[in-house]
């Protein structure tokens, strides 16, 4: 409460400004008094008389010049962190029951920075060995802001506990992370191999900002492969280590015990005998403990076991050839399969988006049933919009839930200003809860029905009811720090604290004396001066105006802190500054006493506030959903089917499609379980590469429950995904660029199995031409074994030839024209982009580069004739016997049998057309003894 010499001055300064001010009822029958100004706006100043009746809670500014300034305020308090000295001691649920002193703890923070032999000062007084450079942002302080869902992922808030067993359990890796924003703590375990594969595509799906690990992983001399592959491929995060110790199973299923919420028990049945994921998860809870310097409330996570068998593997290197969430050429640019797709309104469903893309489902009953509420929000207009306009106005609710369940351990102004501000936020959220089942009531597929059933829980309106028991009606999220100020300052009803009321008026008196001041001011020098507010300065004045209209061009003398941008000035005045001052102070009481009947309210509502996980599953799917169903508005996709067939028909690349700003040249794919191997041939830029990607983007998009950018499309669900891309930056060295080859190829015989999709571009191009085709030949019989869908694009024409001994291999290339140039003398290429069945008949496009060169022409025609004759002779060697033919033949009638027989859906007569159709194609697919004849 302010000092009553504060009080006095506050009101004896306000005497000379009457009838400023709007009246509310106070306590023991006195006026409450609120400001009356629109700062930035110029407001004339209204007498309580004509401002009508008074509202229960105190009428409060609608807004201010300063919109917009709510999100970058909210970025600015996340960013202030205490010290490390400032941590006190550790402790879950109830602050008196101390789990384990901080000050026990042993860790070492590596630098993300390699290279500086600079540390930090001020080490934790968990450090020993090394200590370094720490950036991470502690959620103390965060407020849920409504920012964009294309920013979501700027700032890295994830923090992992990575740990592996030793001997004989070499290899067997478990995993737990937490991201910040999030009240949701995810457990891995999984054997790897010793490549630690899905170790590192884990972590980059997560993004993390900080990896834990043992110390004993990274002793001098004995770093350990796991440690030395993730600090390798993650250079950029920060890497701290914590003693063996803290890795403890037993008290990791403790902590899960206390702290996992009633909902989500039955993790204890799926993680107690996950020793190694329950390890990570001791270490990592202790950690975020430490470094947040706050305890999650008991019963208050959401803890679930995240098994990899629920979804298809995409590994990092895939993923970047893919350009699946960044732009390999500018990170900033949206020309991603996530910037394809991303129509998001909220953070979380952005973030859904994007953990969607890179672990694609493998259930098709789950893909279907997003793909039927695609289906239903594309057939609904009214249903599309009136979701769209609900969930646009939720705010980061998974981050919200995050800071309501956090315990403080130090009581502060930014933890009641940060409390006070999501007290709000959930009113915001919750009031939007029957808004939602609104635009839900009238859906028809099951998975809406299912979330209109949910937000049926009365758990909303029990919330709901004892904040606004509390809290004022009117109160709201609003943008503009000024006005989100005010909403804070009067958030509470009236008569609830007598202190907190006085408080209030005295705030209200002080403002209200800055702008009656800074009118007088205005009035005193013959200037138009106006009141604004930033969240930085306070109160200070701003002027539009010419230089030369200023007495000697130069303000008063009394005004300091002058800054000026084009014709308009700000500046401030010892008595402005003083006058802050003091309305800090009165908002400091204000705060703390409000912070008190906040805690109060949440320690009521604890109990019911689980419900809160359900809401931002439901909103954050919902939001993708919309994401999905939006994308489809914008170009002709299609809804994919999924059978044991790889068919498109007339598919096209949905990045290329978005950067073209047209539908680029469409292309059939075809791969049966009996023509599963396609080789793909065709010159430089002839639209290998990219038809490639295309093939993979599909799948992926098809797996997450969009449509497809088709004509129409089935697709076998894919386990993993596979990608060796040539790309432009692989113009290195032959050593290098060989080396980089033969690490991916590696990595995919490794790793595949029959539920594959293979896609290899350009094997062998950094040796000679002799060993690249042998590399390719071996890679693609070793591949051939497998069932796997193999897409396999190359320069080698001997490759081709390959069909001629499995049956399964296709060839397809890609036609180019020949036109004459408009001199006539010479020919150049035309790309149609277009795929065609058989393997290329442009053979030789280095010698037609030579031809359009200063090359002499007799060099050029020895070259010609010296590649007829190696042709010649590598086609006789590679002919075709009639009895291959047959075979050849027979083979692919019985597949095509085996294929109709799984997925016909043909009425008999047009069945009967289709077996003949076969019939024929196979006796026209066997030579006949004149040919047999002929080719011997």
């Amino acid at each position: 409460m302010a000092g009553a010499g504060g009080r006095a001055a506050a009101s004896a300064t306000s005497e000379s400004y009457t009838g400023r001010g709007s009246s509310t009822p106070g306590v023991g029958g006195r006026t409450e008094h609120t400001p009356r100004y629109t700062l930035g706006l110029l407001q004339t100043p209204h007498s309580s008389e004509s401002t009508g009746g008074a509202s229960s809670g105190g009428a409060r500014p609608g807004g201010s010049s300063e919109e917009g300034l709510a999100a970058r305020r909210a970025a600015g308090n996340s960013a202030v962190k205490p010290s490390v000295s400032e941590r006190g001691e550790s402790c879950f649920g109830d602050k008196s029951s101390c789990v384990e002193n901080t000050n026990t703890l042993n860790l070492t923070s590596s630098s993300s920075v390699r290279g500086l032999n600079s540390t930090c000062i001020g080490r934790t007084p968990l450090s020993s060995g090394r200590s370094g450079c720490r950036s991470r942002t502690p959620l103390m302080g965060y407020s849920v802001t409504s920012s964009s869902a294309v920013s979501a992922h700027t700032v890295a808030s994830v923090i992992v506990a990575v740990v592996e067993g030793r001997g004989l359990a070499r290899g067997e890796v478990g995993m737990a992370s937490i991201d910040l924003k999030n009240p949701e703590m995810i457990l891995s375990q999984f054997a790897d191999n010793t490549t630690y594969a899905k170790v590192i595509t884990k972590l980059k799906i997560l993004t993390p900002l900080e990896i834990i690990m043992s110390n004993t992983a990274c002793d001098a001399g004995n770093t350990t492969n796991l440690f030395s592959l993730i600090t390798e491929h993650f250079k950029n995060v920060t890497f701290t280590t914590v003693q063996r110790k803290y890795f403890n199973e037993t008290k990791g299923l403790e902590y899960i015990e206390q702290l996992c919420a009633s909902e989500f028990s039955t993790i204890f049945m799926e993680v107690q005998s996950k020793y190694y994921c329950l390890a990570a998860a001791a270490a990592l809870l202790k950690y975020v403990e430490f470094i947040q310097n706050a305890v999650y409330a008991p019963k208050s996570l959401k803890v679930r076991f995240q098994g990899s068998e629920k979804t298809a593997m995409i590994d990092s290197s895939s993923a970047q050839n893919l350009e699946l969430v960044i732009n390999n050429r500018d990170s900033r640019n949206g020309h991603t399969l996530l910037g394809v797709l991303n129509y998001t309104k909220t953070p979380g469903g952005s973030r859904r988006l994007r953990s969607n893309i890179l672990e694609p489902l493998v259930d098709a009953e789950t893909i279907n049933t997003r793909l039927d509420c695609v289906q239903e929000l594309l057939q609904d207009e009214e249903l599309f919009f009136g979701l769209q306009g609900v969930i646009s106005k939720f705010l980061d609710t998974e981050q919200l839930l995050s800071v309501l369940v956090q315990i403080p351990k130090q009581d502060t102004v930014k933890t009641a200003e940060s409390k006070i501000t999501n007290l709000i936020y959930l009113k915001h959220t919750l009031e939007l809860v029957e808004p939602l089942k609104a635009a839900l009531r009238s859906c028809n597929t099951q998975l809406l029905k299912a979330y209109y059933n949910s937000l049926e829980d009365t758990r909303f309106g029990i919330i709901l009811e004892k904040i606004t028991s509390v809290i004022n009606d009117d109160t709201r999220y609003t943008k503009g720090c000024l006005s989100m100020r005010t909403q804070k300052c009067y958030a509470v009803k009236p008569n609830i604290n007598e202190f907190l009321d006085i408080a209030r008026r005295t705030y209200t008196e002080i403002v209200d004396d800055i702008a009656g001041m800074i009118m007088q001011l205005a009035e005193k020098y013959s200037l138009p001066m106006k009141t604004s507010f930033s969240s930085a300065r306070g109160f200070f004045i701003q002027m539009n105006a010419d230089c030369s209209t200023l007495p000697n061009g130069q303000l008063p003398s009394e005004f300091t802190k002058i800054t000026k941008m084009k014709n308009t000035y700000s500046f401030t005045s010892a008595d402005l500054i003083k006058m802050n001052e003091r309305c800090q102070e009165s908002l400091r009481e204000i705060y703390h006493m409000t912070y008190l009947i906040v805690c109060k309210l949440l320690n009521e509502i604890y109990e019911h506030i689980h419900c809160l996980y359900k809401l931002s599953d439901i909103v954050s799917m919902l939001d993708m959903l919309l994401s999905f169903a939006h994308a489809c508005t914008l170009s002709d996709y299609v809804r994919p089917e999924f059978t044991d067939t790889l068919a498109i028909k007339q598919g096209w690349h949905p990045i290329l499609e978005k950067i073209a700003m047209e539908k680029p040249v469409s292309n059939n794919t075809y791969l049966t379980e009996g023509n599963n191997f396609v080789i793909i041939t065709g010159p430089n830029m002839s639209g290998k590469s990219t038809y490639l990607k295309q093939i993979a983007l599909c799948q992926i998009m098809a797996q997450i429950g969009s449509y497809v950018p088709a004509e129409y499309c089935s697709f076998r669900i894919a386990e993993q995904i596979f990608t060796r891309i040539g790309m432009d930056d692989d113009i290195e060295t032959n050593a290098s660029t060989f080396m980089k080859e033969m690490k991916e190829i590696t990595y995919i015989i490794q790793n595949a199995n029959d539920k594959s999709l293979i896609i290899i571009d350009e094997l062998g191009r950094g040796t000679s031409a002799e060993e690249g085709i042998g590399i390719c030949y071996a890679a693609c019989e070793y591949l051939l074994n497998l069932k796997a869908f193999t897409l396999f694009a190359t320069h080698f024409l001997e490759l081709c030839h390959i069909d001629t001994l499995y049956p399964n291999v296709e060839n397809y290339h890609f036609e180019v024209q020949h036109v004459r140039s408009s001199a006539g003398n010479k020919e150049k290429i035309a790309y149609t982009y277009t795929l065609s069945k058989g393997y290329t008949e442009e053979k030789n496009y280095g010698l037609k580069a030579a031809e359009v060169s200063s090359l002499p022409s007799s060099i050029i025609l020895d070259a010609k004739e010296i590649t007829s004759h190696i042709a010649k002779q590598i086609l006789h060697r590679q002919k075709s016997t009639p009895e291959m033919m047959k075979q050849r033949a027979a083979y692919q009638l019985a597949m095509r049998l085996v294929q109709t027989a799984r997925n016909s859906r043909l009425d008999p007569d047009s069945l009967r057309v289709y077996l003949k159709a076969l019939k024929k194609k196979y006796e026209a697919s066997c030579p006949t003894p004149r040919e047999n004849d002929e080719q011997q």
